[in-house]
């Protein structure tokens, strides 16, 4: 929690800090607004930020987040304006890529991808994620590395058909279903890792920046994902090139020894891994997208 301070002489007491505050922390006294209920704010700063006259301020958080690689334009984009037609255009235009450069990506420009990744909301404002940013190619080799024993092992146990007849029986197919779908395609990714050098996994990005969560927040995935969402567009304008790689998020949520080599805690989560470089293909037209599913819903109250 982060303390509210308000500016008496200066608030005009309108009363909109009272009117969005979530947990109703802020009263008019005397026409003034005034921080009442310490114990229930969680420091979303709505309050700091509708006020007119510029009567509140929050101990402990920055308004500049100190950009290095591009100035940041000050003030708000009012809901109405900016344009949607560029917005959904940049949103159609990021494609995951599967081919870079081996030109390095500077340390400030990562850096600046994991604050412009911080701007996402996040349940009660917890903001309880927290980036791992990996600069150079041999730590996306170390990382492929811990990837490849993991799946190596899991390989090995799901070709054991009494194994997977244990699982089964103990109520779930996982290891089945791994079997059917995946491992066929994994140990020939693993082949061409060992033997080749290929890398099938991270297709020769030069970084990557992974997102974690605290497991106690209310909904850390939720959070975990919306930052990594920003990430992806903000890398796309600033001309790199990303990809998710699930098959490493899979392996670190399973595996003790991945979570310490990348300084997880006990109370964090792994919930994406981003691939990052310069892209070394060029995409000529936005990929078809299914038929939208949306269904409609409408009721009427109960009322007794």
């Amino acid at each position: 929690m982060v303390p509210v301070n308000i500016d008496k002489e200066l608030c005009t007491g309108c009363g909109f800090c009272v009117d969005i505050c979530p947990y109703k922390a802020i009263q008019l006294v005397g026409g003034k607004a005034e921080y009442m209920l310490m114990e229930d704010c969680f420091s979303c700063g709505h309050c700091q930020a509708v006020c007119p006259v510029d009567a509140v301020s929050m101990d402990g958080l920055v308004s500049d987040l100190s950009f290095s690689t591009f100035s940041e334009l000050q003030g708000m984009v009012q809901p109405g304006t900016g344009k949607v037609s560029e917005l959904v255009s940049l949103m159609r235009s990021r494609r995951s890529c599967r081919r870079y450069q081996a030109k390095t990506v500077s340390l400030n420009l990562l850096e600046d991808l994991v604050k412009i990744g911080t701007t996402a909301p996040s349940g009660t404002n917890s903001q309880s994620w927290r980036f791992i940013i990996l600069p150079e190619r041999d730590n996306i080799l170390m990382l492929g590395d811990l990837t490849a024993d993991y799946y190596r092992n899991l390989n090995r146990q799901a070709r054991n058909g009494i194994l997977r007849f244990l699982v089964k029986l103990s109520g779930g197919d996982s290891l089945g279903k791994y079997y059917r779908r995946y491992h066929d395609s994994v140990a020939e990714a693993l082949r061409e890792w060992d033997e080749e050098g290929r890398d099938r996994l991270f297709h020769g990005a030069v970084a990557a920046i992974l997102v974690t969560g605290r497991k106690d927040a209310s909904c850390p995935a939720e959070d975990a994902l919306l930052a990594t969402q920003n990430i992806l567009l903000a890398a796309h304008v600033m001309g790199l090139g990303s990809c998710l790689i699930g098959f490493v998020v899979e392996a670190m949520r399973r595996n003790s020894g991945m979570k310490n080599k990348m300084g997880l805690d006990a109370g964090e989560e792994i919930y994406s891994v981003i691939a990052l470089g310069y892209p070394d293909i060029k995409y000529q037209r936005p990929a078809n997208r299914k038929p939208v599913m949306a269904k409609i819903l409408r009721f009427k109250r109960d009322r007794v």
